[in-house]
């Protein structure tokens, strides 16, 4: 049974004590084989869908029947409170259960609290870095941890008295509400910029001022391929990231892949871009990027780069958003087949490439359009790091609050 401070455990916060996890809460764990998944019946949450403390149901929608539903569920149906965690892939997340006609999947193990314990307490315990140490530290497994339901129920939870926990509770739910408040602030701006950027940069919607025809031009006719090789021995090897730009391949694979002689490789310099023809998630046809974040960088000779003729003519800001949005995608589907692919690269030639066609305003609203855009993306960035604040914020209060470091007035609670 649980071992209060006046034993062992004398380091421990006056009145509190710890216990296992098994026996502060009882707990379903779904072993065995999970139904075969229906296009649709219950929701059936698995460990993909259990992130940053929430259920995310769009992330991954896989359903069962009503009838392996009620076979699946006969140990326990879900409900509102219940805590999850997941024991393997990936190991150690926490969500609580917002709706009640859910199936869960192998993988993950619902606690529900007893009465003596606030679930909001040990929702947040189990998020804690404490908690997750000593996770980590029994589970097993190299590449891919995991642990075995038997271990995870034998657990240690630091426990002060229940006024405290639901004290406690409230506090670090508050700093989770103001979280997913500017969690759902940063969606609704990212919308509104993918709304911007559908119509301003297709001319659907054009700004008060501007009327003017737009025209149409190849690549060649705006751009200059850049061939130049590192023939300064410039040591900032960079690969292009379809969802972070130019990254120092060190930071990008924790290792660098390019050769020890790197004078073949191209030199780009600070608002230049370059086209990475390699596919990923998102970017089915290569992705575009402006390098702003070095002076010179050095990119395989894989990439096709280029830069603007005509600084005067041709904004780069406003091409560095154009590039974002995908808008060559159409243009690259009727040069880049499927039957071209090879080592994850599409065929596309740099001659083919410069002969894509873009439609774009004069210079004049090219600039107002980026500028518009520029002030959408400042907003979000903005929203961004408060939200990291707020996370470290969270995180400190958890450090101190659930090791009983701080204590907490129960007087009117």
């Amino acid at each position: 049974m649980g071992k209060s401070n006046d034993t062992k455990h004398t380091e421990l916060p006056s009145g509190w004590m710890t216990r296992e996890l098994i026996e502060i809460a009882t707990y379903v764990d779904y072993r065995g084989k999970t139904p075969d998944k229906k296009p649709a019946g219950k929701f059936l949450v698995t460990a993909k869908n259990i992130r940053n403390g929430l259920i995310d149901y769009e992330i991954s929608r896989e359903y069962i029947s009503d009838g392996d539903y009620n076979a699946v569920m006969s140990r326990g149906l879900p409900k509102k409170g219940d805590i999850l965690i997941t024991t393997e892939a990936p190991l150690g997340s926490v969500a609580m259960i917002d709706r009640e006609d859910i199936a869960l999947a192998q993988r993950v193990i619902k606690y529900r609290t007893k009465t003596d314990i606030s679930n909001y307490y040990l929702y947040h315990y189990l998020q804690s870095d404490k908690f997750q140490q000593i996770l980590d530290l029994k589970s097993t497994g190299s590449t891919a941890k995991g642990i075995k339901g038997s271990i995870l129920h034998r657990l240690p939870i630091l426990l002060p008295p229940l006024p405290e926990q639901r004290v406690i509770a409230n506090i670090l739910s508050t700093w989770d509400n103001a979280i997913q408040t500017t969690q759902a602030l940063i969606s609704q701006k990212e919308q509104e910029k993918k709304w911007l950027m559908q119509n301003l940069l297709t001319g659907k919607k054009r700004l008060n001022g501007f009327s003017g025809e737009w025209k149409e031009f190849k690549l060649s006719d705006l751009f200059n391929r850049v061939s130049r090789k590192n023939n300064e021995g410039n040591t900032t090897v960079v690969t292009i990231s379809a969802q972070r730009g130019f990254v120092r391949q060190t930071d990008f694979f924790n290792k660098n892949i390019a050769s020890e002689v790197t004078d073949n490789y191209f030199l780009v310099e600070k608002g230049e871009f370059c086209y990475n023809k390699s596919y990923s998630n998102g970017y089915p046809w290569g992705a575009t990027k402006r390098l702003k974040d070095f002076d010179k960088a050095v990119v395989t000779t894989l990439y096709i780069c280029f830069g603007v003729k005509n600084e005067k003519e041709t904004n780069p800001e406003f091409f560095e958003q154009y590039f974002n949005a995908n808008k060559l995608d159409r243009g690259l589907t009727k040069i880049a087949h499927e039957g071209g692919r090879a080592h994850g690269l599409l065929n596309v030639t740099p001659s083919d490439f410069f002969s894509l066609k873009v439609t774009i305003p004069d210079f004049e609203e090219q600039t107002v359009i980026a500028q518009v855009l520029q002030t959408a993306d400042k907003e979000i960035e903005l929203l961004k790091t408060k939200l990291e604040q707020q996370k470290l914020q969270k995180k400190g209060l958890m450090q101190v609050l659930l090791t009983g470091k701080v204590r907490v007035n129960t007087i009117n609670n």
